[in-house]
């Protein structure tokens, strides 16, 4: 398994809404989870600090991804890219019955915060969601970790991604909703 890149530094990271499916060569995918409903299909990729989320309905694909700055990404179907600086909303309507919003926050933390949030997002992972921890890039006792906790409805995708960076003592908080009306 690759190592992730969880040393970076996190006002440096993008967000990004693609109209279009990406192609997982392009990323290190250490869990995934596939979901299926009468209303659409999803693809759901921790992929080391950041995660990729595919949601295909119709003939229409929304995916989100966080990515480092160094990332090879296309530029076909671009909808919307942004940096992760304080708290952000951004909301995007398909002409073809889809709609997405997002928001998310990056919330800089106390070491003992940090280890609290880790060791709850864990327990909860336990019923729910992914959990992915990596031991071997852990920074003064604190390790990184992606925990992505989804709701598959019949006609809704919610999302909630915890990434967390010990080398800054931060967690980025992203809640996104995929809505096929």
């Amino acid at each position: 398994m690759d190592t992730p890149n969880t040393n970076v530094v996190v006002s440096e990271l993008t967000f990004t809404l693609y109209q279009r499916p990406l192609h997982p060569e392009l990323f290190n995918i250490f869990e995934k989870r596939s979901i299926k409903t009468d209303k659409y299909e999803a693809l759901i990729w921790a992929t080391g600090g950041s995660h990729v989320v595919s949601v295909f309905s119709n003939e229409l694909c929304l995916s989100e991804l966080i990515s480092t700055p160094t990332q090879l990404l296309p530029r076909r179907g671009l909808i919307e890219r942004f940096r992760f600086a304080g708290q952000r909303n951004h909301k995007c309507t398909l002409a073809k019955g889809m709609s997405y919003m997002t928001d998310f926050q990056v919330e800089k933390m106390s070491p003992n915060l940090y280890r609290q949030s880790h060791s709850d997002l864990e327990k909860f992972a336990r019923n729910r969601g992914m959990f992915v921890k990596f031991p071997k890039q852990a920074v003064a006792g604190l390790e990184p970790f992606s925990y992505i906790d989804f709701e598959a409805r019949r006609d809704e995708l919610h999302i909630h991604a915890f990434h967390a960076y010990p080398d800054q003592v931060t967690i980025i908080k992203t809640q996104s909703l995929f809505d096929m009306h």
